[in-house]
């Protein structure tokens, strides 16, 4: 079997599984290969063949057994900052509850306790906008979305990073 039917086997089984993005570090461990520079001169070899995509630096789909194009972006969420508390806030929660009119389309705004910055990805924008605000201040506000797996702020508090963060609040229904 060629490295990349293993490839591919390894992304079929990790969509079955709910995953399908994966940075190169995962997906070397899964073949049993060492992370070295030509396994991800393999990987970009598999992205120049159109078997592999790659979603923003360092990670990558299979563009044969791609994620769920709805839930896709928050897993890439999760993927670049794995590491710190992430919640969808600002724009794009109070859209989704409805308290701003305007429908945010191919934007993903997101609070985190990581550094700050924008990425653009074939399922769209993620912007992360660091919080200095410490955990136990935040985290009575948030509640947990099963849909995407991930954390969204309460109205109040996606208003309040909004004030903090001067953003536009002519948009706010109320």
């Amino acid at each position: 079997m060629t490295r990349a039917d293993k490839l591919l086997t390894v992304f079929a089984n990790a969509v079955k599984a709910g995953g399908g993005i994966h940075g190169a570090s995962e997906l070397a461990f899964m073949l049993g290969e060492p992370c070295s520079p030509a396994f991800i001169k393999s990987l970009a070899d598999g992205v120049k063949k159109g078997i592999l995509r790659r979603v923003v630096k360092g990670l990558y789909e299979s563009t044969l057994t791609p994620p769920e194009p709805e839930s896709a972006i928050y897993k890439i969420i999760k993927k670049l900052r794995s590491s710190v508390l992430n919640y969808i806030s600002l724009e794009s929660q109070l859209s989704y509850t409805g308290d701003i009119s305007q429908v945010v389309m191919g934007r993903v705004t997101v609070v985190t306790k990581g550094r700050s910055g924008s990425f653009s990805t074939p399922y769209g924008v993620i912007e992360f906008t660091h919080t200095k605000k410490p955990i136990n201040q935040i985290a009575p506000n948030l509640y947990f979305d099963h849909d995407i797996k991930m954390y969204r702020a309460s109205t109040e508090q996606a208003i309040a990073d909004l004030k903090h963060c001067h953003r536009n609040l002519h948009m706010l229904e109320n």
